[in-house]
């Protein structure tokens, strides 16, 4: 005898059986769509799990008088299950973290220096490192992370969405001061950084299709979304120093 089958007068379980087919659907087209923007080591079966532990989170939790709809609302739940998952994992090599961290710091130091955006010639020599380097650097950066809002201290949630819920891991992260910090700060980047956050975020293009665009390969795109999210770092940490 199975005892962990229960069933109501309603036979509740095959109703949650098929609620979770309509919506495994919704899991995949997340794990599928963030897999473009994740190393090879991380295995779509893996998001897709995770994903489906966070669909029943969502339906647990979710509170339909807040305004949004469950399917909103189960896809933050689902994407948050996701890169928590990964995020529990510990492989990316300390010197990666050792170069993020010396690569924000040089691109702070060139924009006081010089008074505007560093080039990449500019932050490698400053960094002593050839262009090589200096792009296969931003590389592992981009692979060894998953690039988004959350990189600058911030939830995506909080920052693109009104929905709010007491406790969980994105309130009240964001305000309308950030927010708008953000915004300036994308705007200041260099013209061809900007476009591709554009393209990534609110286009969810994926790299290879940013790189057609943009006539490089997919590659430079990682390259330069990685320089961007620097620069971004870079901007924000001197907005938060000063409020």
């Amino acid at each position: 005898m199975n005892k962990a089958l229960t069933y109501d007068q309603n036979a509740k379980v095959n109703g949650q059986q098929a609620f979770l087919e309509k919506y495994s659907v919704l899991v995949k087209r997340i794990a599928h769509h963030l897999i473009g923007r994740l190393p090879p080591n991380v295995l779509v079966e893996d998001l897709i799990q995770a994903g489906m532990i966070g669909l029943i989170e969502a339906q647990k939790n979710y509170d339909g008088s807040k305004g949004a709809s469950f399917e909103t609302y189960a896809g933050i739940r689902i994407r948050g299950a996701m890169l928590d998952d990964i995020r529990r994992g510990d492989w990316v090599p300390r010197s990666v973290h050792k170069h993020s961290r010396e690569i924000t710091q040089a691109i702070g130091a060139l924009e006081v220096e010089l008074n505007r955006d560093p080039t990449d010639v500019e932050v490698a020599n400053y960094l002593q490192m050839s262009l090589e380097q200096y792009h296969r650097a931003l590389t592992d950066i981009n692979c060894s992370r998953l690039v988004g809002i959350e990189d600058l201290g911030v939830s995506e949630d909080s920052v693109g969405s009104s929905t709010e819920e007491e406790n969980s891991p994105f309130q009240g992260v964001a305000d309308e001061a950030f927010r708008e910090a953000l915004i300036e700060s994308i705007k200041s980047l260099p013209e061809r950084e900007a476009l591709t956050l554009s393209l990534y975020y609110d286009e969810e293009l994926n790299l290879k299709e940013i790189g057609e665009i943009l006539g490089v390969s997919e590659s430079r795109v990682s390259q330069i979304l990685s320089q961007s999210m620097q620069r971004l770092r870079t901007k924000l940490s001197a907005w938060t120093e000063n409020n």
